[in-house]
């Protein structure tokens, strides 16, 4: 029973690190966050599909990585709560292999372009209205397909392969 935890608690941990580095790296890039963003460490959102532990390591991650990004509060709440209904989401469709990189396209296609347009004050205006909000649906959708289906596709392929090894039962 003890073991169980404790790889629990790894998993989680190398995750969450995992996650925090990716994202670091990507911010040189200024990737990470803004309008337009590819957050490649997302496609680690792929992982609750093979352990629940990958659930409050990415959770985490995401929230270290934001609080190190600079992210402003509302991005750090808000941003580490997509982030962690997406790996929820992935976990309750692990039966269902393409279904389950959906999750967290979807938190944060209908999260963060509030966080952008309220949080940071971003604002996209077209003919005199105010177009924020389905503008930075479209703009972080597209990162977050890139990420979490198709690069999040490749890796879920890549571990299957070694998944007993990785993630034993």
């Amino acid at each position: 029973m003890r073991n169980k935890k404790v790889l629990f608690i790894v998993q989680a941990a190398l995750v969450a690190a995992i996650y925090v580095v990716l994202t670091i790296f990507i911010n040189t890039f200024n990737l990470a966050s803004g309008a337009i963003q590819v957050r490649v460490s997302e496609a680690l959102t792929i992982l609750p599909y093979f352990t629940s532990a990958a659930i409050p390591g990415l959770a985490i991650g995401c929230l270290l990585a934001n609080l190190l990004t600079g992210a402003a509060i509302y991005d750090v709440i808000f941003g580490s709560l997509a982030t962690l209904l997406g790996a929820v989401g992935t976990y309750l469709l692990r039966k269902h292999k393409f279904l389950s990189t959906l999750p967290p396209v979807i938190s944060n296609i209908i999260i963060i372009p509030w966080v952008l347009r309220y949080g940071y004050g971003l604002v996209m205006e077209f003919k005199g209205a105010d177009w924020s909000v389905p503008f930075y649906m479209l703009t972080v959708g597209a990162g977050e397909i890139i990420c979490c289906c198709v690069l999040g596709t490749v890796l879920l392929n890549a571990l299957a392969k070694v998944r007993s090894v990785i993630f034993p039962e």
